[in-house]
């Protein structure tokens, strides 16, 4: 390996550097699974991991008199790292975040071996050293890094929109209300009270019209009117719409 590192940075002989590119595609491999699992296909990763070799085998300094695999590991494995934190992300999530998500990633890991349980909130945040409100931060971030379609088909064949969406009981009233009060903006003072007394607080004629001091066919009459006025201002209001 190292001969052939040689002939290439000294002799510029580019068969050496397809030949170490080969031999150490395992190795981008091999890294490439430790990610496995988190999102992304591993040939993806193991690409990715093949640009970082790549980088790693031109920049190498053959002078330094080091073995290849203490630079070309560290610089693989960060190649697969900036791909997950720059371009895996299928909601923007500030960088920092990101990187924390990373590394939160790869802490969760060690101390759940090392614990033998999944470590507490309080675990993660000694161990990365940041307050816990950034932990939950990076939890978070986790839903962010994949999504998917509203068109996905989910258990029973139903559209994952379909499970999703509900109506909102809401949004048939509010018509409703706009075009009453665009009605009782029509009446008169006395007309709109009749009107109230009558539908919003429930009392009956006979009720309106000891309150107001008027006969209960007067109260019959004027609630007719005000209606027939109400109706008539509504269905204007709807005339014009279409």
């Amino acid at each position: 390996m190292d001969e052939l590192l040689v002939a290439y940075h000294r002799d510029g002989n580019r068969a050496a550097r397809d030949q170490v590119l080969v031999e150490l595609m395992p190795l981008v491999r091999s890294l490439a699974m430790r990610y496995a699992g988190r999102g992304e296909p591993l040939d993806d990763l193991v690409q990715v991991g093949a640009l970082g070799l790549i980088k790693a085998v031109d920049r190498f300094d053959v002078t330094r008199g080091v073995e290849f695999t203490s630079y070309g590991v560290p610089t693989i494995v960060g190649e697969i790292r900036r791909h997950f934190r720059d371009k895996a992300w299928a909601m923007h999530v500030p960088r920092r975040v990101k990187e924390l998500s990373v590394r939160l990633s790869r802490v969760l890991d060690e101390l759940t071996t090392r614990l033998g349980r999944s470590p507490t909130l309080g675990e993660l945040a000694e161990a990365l050293g940041v307050q816990e409100e950034d932990v939950i931060d990076a939890l978070d971030a986790a839903h962010a890094f994949s999504t998917r379609s509203l068109d996905a088909s989910v258990n029973g064949g139903d559209l994952l929109a379909d499970r999703l969406a509900s109506t909102d009981p809401g949004y048939d009233g509010v018509e409703d209300r706009w075009l009453l009060a665009t009605g009782l903006d029509v009446l008169d003072p006395r007309a709109r009270r009749i009107v109230e007394l009558r539908f919003f607080e429930e009392k009956t004629q006979s009720q309106i019209a000891a309150e107001l001091g008027i006969s209960q066919m007067h109260v019959s009459r004027l609630l007719r009117s005000a209606i027939e006025s109400m109706r008539g201002s509504i269905s204007e209001l709807r005339d014009d719409d279409v």
